[in-house]
């Protein structure tokens, strides 16, 4: 599933084409995807401008001018196709996705000449619409926690987060309700960054008295520059995942533990084995020696 980084590679890639266009035309090709669609969905976006584009956690937020938001998740599978016409140019994409139409199930026509179109062949992404001033009531975004890219996203907050947490490390920084958007990829990621083994219980980023210790100023530290270097890269791509433009994501190449399984540590001088464990029903992936 697409994690915080893949949503905003996403967010960055449609942003030029959608952000301040009008919707003339939406095409609704089945009546759910993971979920029904909300009542009156064509005729709540046709003819509405889009003034904001913004992500929470793992979801696209489109903000109109009608004061409602159209929230989309992508699911496992989902992409957006951008085309300058309802007819794809041949080479508009480095990889092509899928365009049968079977799997494109709604196109939304611009007042600017794009067509963007939501395909989606697994069908668990969805989408719907609420009114723009409550959103933080919304029951996809309610539970919600910290936005790991967030300013405020340091040390202290993580050790007022964990403090006396009975969780491990791994389980703690995947829980959605303390931290949105992060996945079993970059978590493993960030822990491996951080010297950490994902085993160790969360209660260790703060000290007796509550402030953060050195291990919670190396995690905050290693979550953002992991989310910030894969975003820069366009994402990860194990299977769906492209960017609006059609490309590979590319953080894939240099990941230094996720599915290295059996391989050598490529930190210097340190001769572990990236092994394999599992936390919470997620695969681990971490090295035994440097990560402690």
């Amino acid at each position: 599933m697409p994690e915080l980084p893949e949503v905003e590679t996403v967010r960055r890639g449609l942003a030029p084409v959608m952000l301040g266009a009008r919707i003339d035309k939406v095409d609704l090709r089945r009546p759910d995807i993971r979920f029904p669609f909300p009542d009156s969905f064509e005729t709540r976006l046709t003819g509405r401008r889009i003034v904001d584009m913004s992500r929470r956690a793992k979801y696209l937020l489109f903000r109109l001018d009608s004061d409602e938001t159209l929230i989309a998740h992508l699911g496992m599978s989902g992409s957006f196709r951008i085309e300058k016409t309802a007819v794809s140019t041949p080479g508009s994409f480095l990889h092509e996705r899928s365009k049968d139409p079977k799997h494109d199930h709604v196109v939304m026509v611009l007042d600017n000449g794009y067509v963007v179109t939501y395909n989606d062949p697994r069908r668990f992404g969805f989408m719907d619409l609420a009114a723009s001033g409550a959103l933080a009531e919304h029951p996809r975004l309610s539970g919600l926690g910290a936005e790991p890219l967030a300013p405020e996203f340091d040390a202290p907050f993580l050790a007022k987060l964990f403090a006396g947490a009975r969780t491990s490390l791994k389980a703690g920084l995947l829980d959605q309700k303390r931290i949105a958007g992060l996945g079993n990829i970059y978590v493993c990621e960030a822990l491996f960054r951080a010297r950490l083994a994902p085993s160790r219980p969360a209660s260790i980023l703060a000290d007796g008295r509550g402030a953060p210790t050195r291990a919670a100023a190396a995690i905050a530290e290693a979550i953002r520059n992991v989310l910030e270097e894969a975003i820069e890269a366009g994402g990860s791509t194990l299977r769906d995942h492209r960017q609006a433009n059609g490309e590979f994501g590319y953080f894939q190449h240099v990941f230094k533990v996720y599915d290295r399984e059996g391989l050598r540590c490529v930190r210097e001088r340190c001769r572990g084995i990236i092994a394999r464990t599992v936390h919470s029903g997620r695969s681990t992936f971490y090295c035994g020696i440097c990560q402690r």
